[in-house]
């Protein structure tokens, strides 16, 4: 098939490379041109496991391409992907203004161009309930007799984990009234699904309405594993022994109960946020999520009030080791990361801070620059700090050698905000040791 899909963020560009994957002719359009030419040369502007093997050899066989020619892409493509952002607003809604106003020139291009066929517009975007309308209203203004139609199909991707997730779906979400348009996309995603997993066709309302409930439930679950944990550490429970007990019950499951200091990333904070604003415009209270948002925000205060306590308020004049600065491991993604904030406070407080990530460094430069130094490896980052605050599990934080930090570090202080280690260990290397729902290791 042919298909164009109209930006290249994160959501665009794993898609687009996917869809070339499995042999279709994918054009993706972008209107930065810096960007266009740099993936023109091969070069991937995000970080992603496994994405730069497929977009290379797609590119080197022809099924992959870049523009920033609309309509170019238009009039080549049977399916438009739209696969734009929508950034969160200032009361916590989605603002649909690139959505909308690529519509709008789709709807001149079909004016001016009525012979091209039908088109099939497929909003991939995490959009709220009833933009499948607005698009459809907004291509009508321009091209009121074009034959088209406009899907919803939400992406369920895992950053770290994107290319598998597309490639090997759980689900596929499809929302559309039209059987046309049923047939097609049916056929286009057949080779993701050839393991028997479902693709489920639905209208188009329901279609956006379950990303945002996918997104909020794990939001939630992931926001009560952590007052599960605090509450652990008043009575004295080990949130670790809880987890494994509660994830046993398959109806719950085992993943997302790892406590931590919060969610972050470009899905769930927006995406709870946009569903609590619609909640409001229709006039009902969604008390948990309100609360969900709450317990998120405090638990990385809760986290930077650890490391306060340790030292009797007085952090001023203090240095600090920080290790990761992405939301999740497996990703340069730091939008609404607990690093931010935490960093944020410590600054505040007095305290300076060195940090090193894998991957995310760049991106946190953009933020930080000239107030943090950044480190070139994980163990550069300790010399002459004062603790070590681990902010995210990459793997290659699990097995560190502890005689190495003990011996960079003033004194062996860690705070954990992801329990990577064993306590009853790090009692035996007497490390004073601060983690998520577990008793403190004094040293």
């Amino acid at each position: 098939m042919k298909i164009s899909v109209i930006g290249t963020g994160y959501v665009g560009l794993v898609s687009g490379t996917c869809f070339a994957e499995t042999g279709n002719e994918v054009i993706c359009v972008d209107n930065d041109s810096v960007k266009v030419a740099k993936m023109k040369d091969g070069i991937v502007p995000i970080y992603e496991p496994g994405l730069e093997i497929l977009f290379e050899r797609n590119i080197k066989y022809g099924r992959l391409s870049f523009t920033t020619d609309l309509y170019y892409a238009i009039n080549n493509s049977e399916i438009l992907f739209l696969c734009l952002p929508t950034p969160q607003g200032g009361d916590g809604s989605a603002d649909l203004k690139y959505v909308i106003g690529v519509a709008e020139d789709l709807g001149k291009f079909f004016f001016a161009n009525s012979g091209i066929g039908f088109k099939i517009l497929v909003n991939k975007s995490t959009v709220p309930i009833g933009t499948s309308d607005k698009v459809r209203a907004a291509v009508k203004k321009f091209a009121p007799d074009f034959e088209f139609d406009v899907a919803s199909n939400p992406e369920f991707l895992r950053e770290g984990m994107a290319v598998e997730d597309f490639m090997k779906p759980e689900r596929v979400v499809v929302g559309t009234s039209n059987d046309k348009t049923k047939t097609i996309i049916e056929e286009l995603y057949e080779p993701f699904v050839r393991s028997g997993n479902p693709i489920y066709f639905m209208d188009e309302k329901s279609a956006e309405m379950t990303k945002y409930a996918a997104n909020s439930f794990l939001a939630t679950k992931i926001t009560f594993m952590n007052e599960i944990a605090n509450l652990c550490e008043i009575t004295g429970a080990d949130v670790d022994k809880v987890r494994i007990g509660v994830g046993s019950d398959s109806r719950i499951g085992k993943r997302f109960l790892f406590p931590g200091i919060g969610y972050g990333g470009s899905c769930f904070p927006k995406d709870v946020m946009a569903l609590i604003n619609m909640s409001n415009e229709n006039n009902y209270d969604f008390k948990i999520l309100k609360s969900v948002v709450e317990v998120n925000e405090i638990q990385r205060t809760r986290f930077f009030e650890k490391i306060k306590l340790h030292y009797n308020g007085k952090i001023k004049g203090k240095h600090f080791a920080m290790w990761g600065l992405a939301f999740k491991p497996n990703t340069d993604d730091v939008r609404e990361a607990p690093s931010l904030k935490i960093i944020d406070l410590l600054l505040k407080a007095g305290a300076s801070v060195t940090v090193y990530d894998p991957e995310a460094m760049d991106n946190i430069s953009l933020i930080f620059d000239g107030k943090i130094k950044f480190a070139k490896g994980t163990y550069n980052a300790l010399d002459n700090a004062d603790a070590l605050i681990i902010v995210t599990e990459w793997n290659e934080f699990r097995k560190p050698d502890f005689s190495r930090i003990k011996a960079l570090l003033k004194k062996p202080v860690i705070f954990d905000g992801r329990n990577l280690y064993d306590i009853e260990k790090m009692q035996e290397l007497k490390f004073c040791y601060y983690s998520i729902g577990r008793n403190i290791i004094k040293g």
